[in-house]
């Protein structure tokens, strides 16, 4: 029996051999797609290439593609598990052409590898077109000899698109006939049907239109082909099962999962569900923090701690109670390593990631049951038997819960679910995301960049050797315009061929600095670099007007510069220092590099701690004073991993990698610009440590003249403190030590005095109590008592009244305290709560407390005497 990685390699072989280039995957992050989720299809990554905005040295290409898919409705996701087909994990296969062959090869391609190379029944398959693509379905008929009757035309499903923008066109699948015995036995069943009988194996897509947001299409430069064949479905047919989940891709994990829960898959249905829903999501789950996705509140996160609750919650229902998705994760990174090795290699930090989310989730569960045992509760003494659809959202949403387990947790004691109420959260909760998401969390590249780019227009950088240097004014840029000059007081972004300045990227800003020419000087406000090979000054235009053709001076701000290389350089033996320190487990998250100062977000699982933070400033700063070189080289990007170098995770590099050492110590892939050696940066201290999402810490730091400002004012301020203590600055500590001691022995003495004042006055205040009914009442005024002052004189109050109500006030710091005291044999006539309330609004203030005893606050000192006036009136109404 073929295998699910022989077919993979057999389909990128065969087409290599007939010119297509075969392409590693791409992230499951997409790059330069603001629109974009998740890679979602094999064509994410040359989507500029359809669109003609990039060339590339290939025109033909292959891929197997991993792809996540788990947006949309929330029943999107509870389906996964338990259809044949439902996946949040897949790898699409796929060959693509931009502007070489198009539609009579691409069909022959896609039928010669399926009936000649894998071998498949001819008149088992079937094939569909676009409903007026009589184009496509001639050459299915004439040069691949199907007949007409097994050529089926559609509209809605024939033509596809990768979004609401972007390249789309009519495309043709090809269906596989599963046979009777997989059918819906409906006479009318033919391809189409909802049913497993007639499968899609393959999609030529035929991308001939760009859409615009408006929904206009434009058709692309050049007509190009995108395939998409999904694996697991291909491995199906090829292996004779009629499940995904049955073929070896996948069942190879559910009987990973067999072993570790000590059950038998196919002997339970609903542990069978439960097994391929933890098939499944430890692959969507595996890739996805591979990748760099973390889980967490928002955006891909969220979407990630769904799927990841989601297969710890089924884990459960397996019996599972300690934590176990890390293993299923790791066992899926391991026995997937031949088609994704560099994933694999960062298993570790996958099994770390997961197993912390899976603890937090154990006590999450917990707190979502306790939440929905309340609301049953309370439905009970209702005699109500719906769960309300708030209720259910937000267990679905803070909880985790999905609709399903909260539906069996409540059927089997007559309750339902609000479904509708549900829906209407959900949409709420939709609408809020759209607003607030931000793609990929890039930048899309303004199309005139690659215009400009497509000319033949580019800029070498220099300024890793020089800090000034002379280049052509190749291009510039005015409100979003290409331009031939531009004026005094004017924004425009100036394109040299030759510039010192170092463009945005990698977590450093660009430079600033002036441009010069012979009619005109220029203030560089930033520099930036949105393609590779271009660099674009965003300036101001201080006197006189540059124009196209220029030869200017390009000047970088030296001393700004030099501030950013110290606090880049630091960032690198900080990283390094984590993860001697922390653990190998500690990979970049993100980064600031700015000339004030630097900020490194990692992957930690918990709070870094004073003394970890201590070791780490000390590490960062013996390796300054080892004061090894720092030292560049460029190398491939094959042989910069082989040599150890860390990457960024999901960061693309090109096929030259620039390798950055210091000394033996720090060894990283990085573009960025750096000190010569690690002593230049002179000293280091971090300001600040903390948590910025689950299992991501930042910590922010200041190196050179910065830090040393810092250390002189820390010693200022020790120096005043020393000095209002009337101490020594060594001495300080225990200085003020014997203070606080000496404070607590007067608060003491303080407190014993207040209990003997107290214990007078009541006796004193005892004689004004009031009958109200026939109910006592004792209603005062005690000048200068806190909340806490009020209730240690009510105690005192009440043992003295036996039985009574208490109103107590104060205006203690301009604000007014309140206290209604009620003895326990009158609760059941009087609440506090109740004589509380309108008495607070006297004095523009409210409060509430339990049925012997509530607090308030209000503004208005001035109207304590009409609240005591209004006491007896207000319990007198609460009485009739």
């Amino acid at each position: 029996m073929i295998t699910g990685n022989e077919i993979r390699a057999r389909f990128l072989q065969y087409f290599e051999e007939r010119g297509h280039t075969p392409i590693s995957s791409s992230s499951l992050v997409p790059h330069n797609d603001p629109t974009l989720l998740f890679t979602n299809a094999g064509m994410n990554q040359f989507k500029d290439c359809f669109l003609g905005d990039e060339k590339r040295a290939y025109s033909r290409a292959v891929t197997s593609q991993k792809c996540v898919r788990a947006g949309g409705k929330h029943n999107d996701l509870e389906n996964v598990g338990r259809t044949a087909r439902h996946h949040t994990f897949f790898e699409m296969l796929g060959n693509f052409s931009f502007g070489d062959y198009f539609k009579k090869e691409a069909i022959a391609y896609a039928w010669e590898f399926l009936t000649v190379e894998m071998g498949l029944d001819k008149d088992r398959l079937y094939v569909s077109v676009y409903t007026d693509d009589d184009e496509a379905a001639n050459i299915w008929h004439n040069q691949e000899g199907i007949p007409r009757e097994r050529i089926f035309r559609f509209e809605e499903d024939n033509f596809w698109s990768m979004g609401d923008t972007g390249p789309c066109g009519p495309c043709s699948e090809i269906f596989y006939d599963n046979g009777p015995e997989v059918g819906c036995d409906s006479p009318t069943c033919t391809v189409g049907c909802d049913c497993d009988r007639y499968m899609e194996i393959w999609n030529n897509v035929f991308m001939q239109f760009d859409r615009q947001p408006d929904g206009t299409l434009i058709p692309l430069p050049k007509p190009a082909v995108d395939t998409g064949m999904g694996l697991e479905r291909l491995t199906t047919v090829m292996q004779g099962v009629q499940s995904n989940y049955d073929t070896d891709l996948i069942r190879k994990i559910i009987a990973y999962i067999e072993k570790l829960s000590a059950k038998t898959y196919g002997n339970n249905k609903e542990n069978d569900v439960s097994m391929r829903v933890m098939a499944d999501h430890s692959r969507a789950t595996a890739y996805l923090i591979a990748d760099g996705v973390l889980p967490s509140n928002e955006g891909r996160g969220y979407v990630l701690r769904r799927i990841m609750r989601r297969a710890m919650r089924h884990a459960k229902m397996l019996g599972f109670e300690d934590p176990i998705l890390f293993k299923t994760a790791v066992f899926v990174l391991e026995s997937m390593a031949e088609a994704y090795p560099e994933e694999a290699k960062r298993k570790d930090f996958v099994a770390k990631v997961v197993q912390n989310e899976e603890e937090r989730f154990i006590q999450t569960l917990g707190n979502g049951l306790r939440i929905l045992q309340e609301e049953i509760a309370q439905l009970s003494a209702t005699k109500q038997t719906i769960i309300p659809g708030e209720i259910i959202f937000k267990l679905y949403d803070t909880y985790g819960f999905p609709l399903d387990l909260t539906a069996d947790i409540v059927e089997k004691d007559g309750y339902s679910l609000d479904e509708a109420g549900f829906d209407t959260c959900m949409e709420e909760q939709r609408t809020k995301a759209r607003k607030h998401w931000k793609g990929s969390g890039e930048e899309a590249v303004s199309a005139i960049y690659k215009q400009l780019v497509e000319k033949g227009i580019q800029s070498k950088f220099s300024g890793y050797l020089k800090l000034e240097d002379q280049g052509e004014v190749l291009a510039l840029i005015h409100q979003g315009v290409v331009v031939e000059e531009s004026a005094c007081g004017e924004t425009v972004e100036v394109i040299t061929a030759t510039t010192p300045c170092y463009g945005e990227s990698g977590g450093q800003v660009g430079d600033t600095g002036e441009i010069i020419t012979a009619e005109a000087n220029l203030r560089i406000i930033e520099t930036r670099k949105p393609l590779p090979e271009l660099y674009v000054h965003v300036c101001e235009v201080v006197t006189g007007a540059i124009k196209k053709g220029d030869n200017a001076t390009l000047k970088v701000n030296a001393e700004r510069r030099q501030q950013i290389i110290l606090n880049h350089t630091a960032t690198h033996l900080l990283q390094a220092a984590l993860q001697k320190l922390l653990g190998e487990h500690v990979k970049q998250a993100g980064s600031l590099v700015t000339p004030e100062r630097l900020r490194f977000d990692f992957t930690h699982f918990s709070p870094v701690s004073t003394e970890e933070l201590r070791k780490i400033e000390a590490e960062v700063n013996q390796q300054i004073r080892v004061n090894s070189q720092v030292e560049s080289r460029e190398m491939s990007a094959d042989a910069a991993q082989e040599a150890g170098a860390m990457a960024l995770f999901g960061e693309k590099y090109g096929d030259i990698v620039r390798v950055i050492n210091i000394g033996d110590y720090s060894k990283e892939l990085c573009g960025g610009t750096h000190a010569k050696a690690a002593g230049d940066i002179g000293l280091f201290r971090i300001i600040s440590e903390g948590g910025i999402a689950a299992g991501v810490r930042r910590i922010e730091a200041v190196t050179g003249a910065t830090a040393l400002a810092q250390v002189q004012q820390q010693q200022q301020s020790l120096q005043r403190l020393a000095d209002l203590v009337k101490s020594d600055p060594q001495k300080i500590e225990s200085r003020l030590q014997k203070l606080l001691e000496q404070q607590k022995e007067l608060e003491k003495e303080l407190e014993q005095l207040q209990a003997k004042a107290n214990a007078d006055r009541s006796s004193e205040l005892i004689n004004k109590v009031q009958l109200v009914e026939d109910i006592k009442l004792l209603a005062v005024k005690v000048p200068g008592a806190d909340g806490k002052g009020l209730r240690e004189f009510s105690d005192q109050l009440r043992d003295k009244l036996g039985s009574g109500v208490l109103v107590l006030v104060s205006d203690a710091g301009g604000k007014v305290s309140l206290l209604v005291a009620v003895t326990k044999d009158l609760t059941g006539r009087v609440k506090a709560g109740n004589l509380i309330k309108p008495l607070a609004e006297i004095v523009g203030g409210r409060g509430g407390g339990r049925p012997d005893l509530a607090q308030a606050g209000g503004s208005d000192t001035d109207k304590i005497e009409m609240l005591l006036q209004a006491a007896p009136e207000q319990l007198k109404n609460i009485l009739l």
